[in-house]
């Protein structure tokens, strides 16, 4: 069994050399660490992975607690790789994200169910089916948030969501839905915000005769946008390119940096701290 473990805490000598040896004494091998230091804010983040020929989880975590955490403060996290985190989508009517995570599920590059799909629009049931999974049509207006919102989490609940990912989403998520998922609930966004907000990013951007154009990836919070990143790319762009290259070369972007970033979700590789993430390697 592999089992990660994903701590921190206030920076001080001897941790990884506790961990390390709690790891040895408990007959577990350590495959992969690693750790940073904000030197800034003296906090002290790790991610170890370690191989178990058997192990009682229940007595591992027990001792991790009492022999370890207490003692220097940590906040910690064990995951195993025996149960695939559960993935639910959140579409409107643009597929070029939604394809994509599906092609890499199907491929096997995501180690994630994908319980169900989800949308406020019906035009992307067609995709649901090719791909043999659940499409849940929420519609969501002014007048029934509410009740929409309610038959979400209701779905989430019953399908024993674990995180959520918006594959381009076009609705605010609820402050309801982000406290029941703090750090996984998962965005995609071109990066022209704040500079040029509204309906046509892209038309805003080549009429400025911008020089890049990019997406970002990250955790939702309550402040609109403005969550912890989790990946972020940009591609060149010039005076040669027309309104319609911008945005093939933006969508481009969105799919890629967004499996980027639920794949780092998924392997564990992400840790929030002070709305900013560390991302392990």
């Amino acid at each position: 069994m592999k089992i990660i473990i994903l701590i921190n805490c206030p920076d001080q000598k001897g941790i990884i050399s506790s961990v390390t040896g709690f790891i040895h004494a408990h007959k577990g091998n350590i495959v992969y660490l690693d750790q940073h230091v904000d030197k800034t804010a003296n906090v002290f983040f790790m991610r170890l992975e370690s191989d178990f020929e058997t192990v009682d989880l229940a007595v591992l975590q027990k001792n991790f607690d009492s022999q370890l955490a207490h003692k220097y403060k940590m906040q910690w996290s064990l995951h195993t790789d025996s149960k695939k985190p559960k993935m639910a989508l959140f579409v409107s009517k643009y597929n070029h994200c939604l394809y994509d995570l599906l092609s890499r599920f199907h491929s096997g590059e995501l180690p994630v169910e994908i319980p169900f799909i989800l949308s406020n629009h019906p035009d992307l049931k067609y995709v649901a089916d090719q791909f043999d999974l659940p499409y849940y049509h929420v519609p969501f207006s002014k007048e029934n948030r509410d009740a929409s919102e309610n038959r979400q989490v209701e779905l989430l609940n019953e399908y024993r969501v674990d995180f959520i990912v918006l594959a381009r989403y076009m609705q605010i998520v609820s402050p309801k839905l982000i406290n029941l998922y703090p750090d996984k609930i998962i965005n995609i966004h071109h990066s022209f915000l704040p500079a040029f907000a509204g309906a046509k990013p892209y038309h805003a951007a080549f009429e400025r005769g911008v020089k890049i154009i990019g997406a970002t990836s990250h955790y939702v919070t309550e402040e609109l946008d403005a969550g912890p990143i989790i990946e972020q790319d940009v591609a060149p762009v010039s005076h040669m390119h027309s309104i319609s290259d911008f945005i093939s070369k933006g969508r481009d972007l969105e799919k890629i940096v967004l499996s980027r970033a639920v794949k780092l979700h998924v392997l564990r590789k992400t840790m929030v701290y002070n709305n900013k993430t560390v991302i392990f390697s």
